[in-house]
C-alpha cells in the first residue's frame, strides 16, 4: 500500500509542475509577442527554468506501473 502512496503522490507532483511549466511557457510567449522589457522576460525564463529544474529533480516514477 505505501508503495501506491509513493507513486500517486509522485504523480500528483508532476502534473502541478507540468501544469506550471506549460503555464511559464504561455506567459513567457506572451510577453515576447507583447514586445514587453527584457527584465520581465528574463524573469520569467528564471521562473521557468526553476520549474523545469524541480521536474528534473522528482526524477523517474518511484515504481514502475503495471504492464
Amino acid at each position: 500500500m505505501g508503495a501506491e502512496r509513493a507513486v500517486t503522490r509522485w504523480y500528483a507532483r508532476r502534473q502541478t509542475i507540468q501544469d506550471e511549466i506549460a503555464a511559464q511557457q504561455a506567459r513567457l510567449e506572451q510577453l515576447r509577442s507583447a514586445g514587453q522589457n527584457a527584465t520581465e522576460c528574463a524573469e520569467a525564463e528564471q521562473q521557468l527554468a526553476a520549474a523545469q529544474a524541480r521536474l528534473r529533480e522528482l526524477g523517474p516514477c518511484p515504481k514502475p506501473m503495471m504492464g
